[in-house]
């Protein structure tokens, strides 16, 4: 992020009336907050909340523009991820405020649109597309992550607005897909020009401010093993029992990474940053049959300052390790193929004035500094 000049305080006056405004916005706050959660906006459905937000922008009196996340283009940018799949009405959107007369440092306020899937429903307490308010927290798929987040730049902009008040310079209001497989949401909001001097992403990392965030790799490891009946189970190969063999030789690589020794320092403090997940898995084709196929679909975290390319070297020369000194997987074929995440990671300048602006008014408003907060976990910051 390039150095910029803080701007002056706010008159104590007018500061008064823009917290006291945020207040009285508080109930509003929470309830645009259940009206998002109510659309199950999954990867591919992103399309009727898109166009809540669209018409919400468009009523806050906003510039609004409405594109679709063009795959073919963004595949030549740096940082782009393999797409997951491919969607009809799959749009970013982005509404700008221009004020007559701008001065002072423009600002992005970014929020993505889409949520991770439900799994079991039947696990939930409530609905997970109903919102639920239970005492002081609203349950709902993607509440936190991050449908209020959404709801809480719309609802600060309001606030101001109320007051007779705009931003002084230009603002980007950005509602987001892809955030949680790829990252090309954004990607795509840099590639059609909105750059601004900073930006806030309100992820919901418990009043922290992130100042780093690890690189995530999303890969699909495809095991052919050999087919027999059962009755002859010594003349197969079983994919599915190769596949666990090559995960749990896998594994130890995350172990070495996670060794004090090797931590990246913005990480230092961390016992396991490095986090390995086995989260989707396939694989054969009849009870009786020794199964002939089984892919894995992987999450590998790894450190900033790590180019991917590498992280798929050491990947790749872990599992033919693997392949290579277990007798149970000769005659076992694999091949890995990289879709979704291969985002690095990065650190954050907490020197910032961004930063050291944020840290200010936290102070002011809950009266204590935030934290700070390096995450295991990856979000739309990297781009």
């Amino acid at each position: 992020m390039t150095k910029i000049p803080v701007a002056q305080a706010l008159d104590a006056s007018v500061e008064k009336d823009i917290l006291a405004a945020v207040d009285a916005g508080g109930d509003g706050l929470v309830s645009l907050t259940e009206v998002l959660v109510g659309f199950p906006s999954l990867l591919g459905d992103e399309g009727p909340a898109q166009d809540f937000m669209e018409g919400l922008f468009r009523g806050m009196g906003l510039l609004v523009d409405r594109f679709e996340v063009e795959d073919d283009e963004l595949s030549k940018l740096p940082g782009y991820s393999p797409a997951v799949g491919h969607w009809y009405n799959h749009d970013n959107i982005v509404a700008t405020h221009k004020p007559r007369n701008p001065t002072g440092n423009s600002l992005i306020l970014n929020g993505h649109i889409d949520v991770v899937p439900v799994g079991a429903e039947e696990l939930w307490s409530t609905p997970p597309f109903k919102p639920s308010i239970q005492g002081d927290r609203l349950y709902g798929r993607g509440s936190g992550d991050m449908k209020a987040g959404i709801a809480a730049y719309v609802s600060a902009f309001r606030a101001l607005a109320s007051l007779g008040l705009q931003p002084a310079a230009p603002v980007f209001l950005q509602s987001v897909v892809e955030e949680e497989c790829t990252g090309n949401g954004a990607l795509a909001c840099l590639h059609r020009g909105y750059a601004a001097d900073a930006a806030v992403i309100p992820e919901p990392f418990q009043e922290t401010i992130m100042s780093a965030q690890m690189g995530v790799m999303w890969l699909q490891v495809e095991v052919t093993g050999k087919p027999a009946h059962v009755l002859n189970d010594a003349d197969g190969l079983s994919a599915i029992e190769a596949a666990f063999a090559l995960w749990n030789g896998l594994k130890p690589l995350a172990d070495e990474w996670n060794r004090p020794q090797n931590r990246h320092p913005a990480f230092a403090h961390l016992d396991t940053p490095v986090k390995f997940n086995l989260g989707k898995i396939r694989g054969g084709e009849w009870a009786s049959s020794i199964a002939t196929r089984c892919v894995m679909d992987l999450r590998c975290g790894f450190y900033p300052d790590t180019a991917t390319d590498k992280v798929q070297n050491d990947i790749e020369r872990q599992l033919d390790s693997i392949a290579a000194a277990e007798p149970r997987l000769a005659g076992i074929e694999f091949k890995v193929r990289y879709s979704g995440f291969q985002s690095e990671g990065c650190v954050i300048d907490t020197d910032h004035p961004l930063v050291t602006t944020l840290s200010e008014s936290h102070l002011t408003v809950a009266g204590s500094r935030p934290e700070y907060f390096a995450s295991a976990a990856t979000t739309d910051v990297r781009t």
